[in-house]
């Protein structure tokens, strides 16, 4: 078991809950990388069953649920939501109902692979006709199933992000082994934020612990999902709202307030391309540079985030992390009875 959240902050356990759903610690590599030496966070072999970056949040996620005596969680987003798809996956591994709130995006493999192993998956899956219509739906899932928890998209909310604040802290204990005490910079892909504010909640975190980061990394978010979803304040806000909740629930005061979260963070915009899911000419050139040494990445996040990291590299000093968030283990297996039961429009999306 990782937890190492609650290793650090034994106290945390008397006001807070978590499930165990991943494999902890998930590795840490020293790979080369256009021949600089990179330290790749390999959340994409962070679970058995289905890894990525969103095992974190829903390990916390779920424990709440369950502590407050709710009998399934809902995820929300894209079409080919990683979210959505652990979601259906891990839920009922806990004893938790589950199903999934999705709206329409630009198709690609990754998406459709993710949708039909969601169909496969999923117990019940609301399909909307467009992002437009999300609000709603959303509104009508939370009045109509009142035992059920929605979670918005990336479950990026404060209980969420501090999935990732442990992760903050796990990173410490495995540079360690490595003679790094702090990275000079964390560099990861920015969808619906809680990656990267619980990671800045946790360095924070862990240098008031006195466990690493003595000199704070800056976060390098590459944005995947536009303003002003992405914007820096939005997630420095969330940043700021988690390190609340760390407190309340006996953590640690941590200097942590809007301007202090924004001084460690840096939002590149320019590596999302046409927009969200739209594969770019800099990710599937950054694909080919990364695939003799892995992880594999998907066009809509890791992809772009290895295209800033590799355009920027050759002049940054210090160690680097580069965060894997998109699961690399095996899909389950095609329901073709679910995924022939879908809307008309979403099996033509999956043929489109």
């Amino acid at each position: 078991m990782s937890a190492a959240l609650f290793e650090a902050v034994p106290r945390l356990a008397r006001t807070l809950s978590r499930v165990e759903l991943g494999q902890w610690p998930s590795p840490l590599e020293a790979r080369s990388v256009i021949g600089r030496t990179v330290f790749i966070k390999r959340e994409d072999r962070s679970a058995l069953h289905y890894a990525g970056n969103k095992i974190r949040p829903l390990e916390m996620v779920f424990g709440a649920a369950k502590r407050a005596g709710r009998q399934a969680v809902w995820a929300t987003g894209a079409y080919g939501s990683n979210h959505a798809l652990a979601t259906l996956i891990h839920a009922p591994r806990v004893g938790l109902g589950t199903g999934a709130l999705l709206w329409p995006q630009p198709p690609s493999d990754t998406a459709r692979d993710n949708l039909l192993a969601s169909l496969s998956s999923g117990e019940e899956i609301v399909f909307c006709r467009s992002i437009a219509t999300f609000p709603a739906r959303a509104w009508w899932l939370s009045t109509s199933r009142p035992r059920a928890w929605v979670m918005p998209p990336g479950a990026a909310t404060p209980i969420g992000a501090l999935g990732h604040a442990g992760a903050a802290i796990e990173l410490c204990h495995q540079l360690r082994q490595h003679r790094v005490e702090s990275p000079a910079r964390i560099v990861l892909p920015v969808g619906s934020t809680c990656t990267t504010a619980g990671l800045i909640v946790g360095s924070f975190l862990a240098r008031e612990l006195g466990v690493g980061m003595t000199t704070l990394p800056d976060i390098h978010a590459v944005r995947v999902t536009p303003w002003p979803v992405t914007s820096p304040v939005r997630i420095a806000q969330l940043a700021v709202r988690t390190a609340s909740l760390l407190r309340a629930s006996g953590g640690p005061e941590l200097n942590l307030t809007l301007r202090s979260a924004l001084a460690r963070l840096t939002v590149h915009g320019r590596y999302i391309g046409a927009g969200y899911g739209r594969p770019t000419r800099d990710g599937l050139a950054a694909t080919r540079d990364f695939e003799p040494h892995g992880p594999w990445l998907d066009s809509t996040y890791s992809a772009k985030a290895a295209a800033c990291l590799i355009d920027h590299l050759p002049q940054w000093r210090g160690p680097t992390i580069w965060w894997s968030t998109k699961s690399s283990i095996e899909l389950p297996a095609l329901d073709e009875r679910r995924v022939s039961q879908a809307p008309q429009r979403v099996r033509r999306w999956l043929q489109s």
